[in-house]
């Protein structure tokens, strides 16, 4: 690939610790070998931000597009008016305001192939509510901007991988939500990702139940049998291969996770619960199944702790990671496939493998 991959970084809710997190990752240098950040943002805002947890020795170069990234420096972008207002640890209408304007602007950079992925800091779900982001979070924002196929969301660490059916929904509506043509939806996601973006070549995928017991073969509930089933033999005959239905509890108290490279779970809960438990500090929500490259670390605003020094870069840190190795694995297996090597059927080259070889001098004895 020439050059050094662009990464677009929004800078979330800017009452949060969204420019925390980005300062202490890119305070760094050696990143800047890995990618060209470009962050969308307010260098007003930045500022505030800077002095507030008295960041000394650290720059943003100003640019107007993301075509005038420098290489070499923390870029950055102005989306928001400068009359914005920081109130550190407060859910306000400007936050929120703040965190889509970067939104925007750095997705329809990403759809013009301006940057080559985007790492997004923390939104509040709630304050950037309107009429032009009416959405319960990125992964749904992202999936009506580029896909028509759906997407998923899939949480990633060392540990594991897990994806979920339904997302950021009330428990109550999850019963409803999931069907059996939605569960194959989202294995297909699932494990076309884990081939093309992870290099696994041969996924193997755990699907947990929905009930208690995975349903106790219908003691506890049906959907395993009516729904989650007939899913998985579904996903079977389109050579994914998908077992369980597992019951949530047993499955993460086991070895079983270590059998497999990545779970799908019925609910966000269910699914999310046990990840963050294992894997909080280093773990990253990726989406899954769009034409772009999008990551975030799996954590909040962290509004409790804005401004005071304590937010931990490395959920962020490994969310720019993971952008930049799925960029390079998507790029390297599209390289693949434009020069497949070529298949011959063995059955018709018979004739072309009927060579009669030379036959061999006979051996002359030793004279006496």
């Amino acid at each position: 690939m020439k050059g050094k991959i662009k990464i677009g970084i929004t800078h979330g809710d800017i009452n949060g610790i969204g420019y925390e997190i980005i300062f202490k990752t890119l305070a760094d240098n050696r990143m800047l070998d890995f990618c060209t950040p470009v962050i969308y943002g307010s260098s007003k805002v930045a500022a505030y931000h800077r002095k507030t947890l008295n960041i000394a020795n650290f720059s943003l170069n100003n640019i107007k597009e993301a075509n005038e990234a420098h290489p070499k420096r923390v870029n950055i972008i102005n989306c928001v008016d400068d009359e914005v207002r920081v109130e550190l640890g407060k859910a306000t209408k400007d936050g929120g305001t703040a965190a889509y304007m970067a939104i925007e602007k750095a997705t329809n950079d990403l759809k013009d192939g301006n940057i080559d992925a985007l790492v997004t800091a923390p939104i509040h779900k709630k304050n950037i509510q309107s009429d032009e982001f009416s959405f319960p979070g990125h992964t749904e924002y992202l999936e009506q901007k580029f896909s028509d196929n759906g997407s998923l969301m899939l949480l990633i660490s060392d540990i594991m991988k897990v994806g979920v059916v339904t997302g950021h929904i009330p428990v109550t509506q999850v019963s409803n939500a999931i069907n059996t043509d939605k569960i194959v939806d989202k294995l297909r996601i699932l494990n076309h990702s884990l081939k093309n973006d992870f290099t696994i070549r041969k996924p193997k995928i755990a699907v947990l139940g929905l009930n208690p017991h995975a349903g106790d073969n219908g003691l506890i509930g049906k959907e395993e049998i009516d729904v989650i089933i007939p899913a998985i033999e579904k996903a079977k005959s389109l050579g994914i291969m998908a077992l369980g239905p597992y019951p949530a509890d047993g499955f993460f108290g086991s070895n079983n996770l270590s059998k497999f490279d990545a779970v799908l779970a019925m609910y966000h809960d269910q699914g999310l619960i046990p990840f963050k438990t294992l894997s909080f500090s280093n773990g990253v929500n990726f989406t899954a199944g769009l034409p772009v490259v999008r990551t975030s670390p799996d954590h909040g605003t962290a509004f409790e702790i804005a401004g005071q020094d304590k937010a931990d870069p490395e959920s962020f840190r490994q969310a720019l990671y993971q952008a930049i190795d799925i960029y390079k694995s998507r790029n390297n297996n599209a390289e693949i496939s434009k020069r497949p090597l070529r298949s011959y059927d063995i059955s018709k080259m018979d004739d072309k493998l009927d060579v009669e070889l030379p036959k061999e001098e006979p051996k002359q004895e030793n004279e006496a």
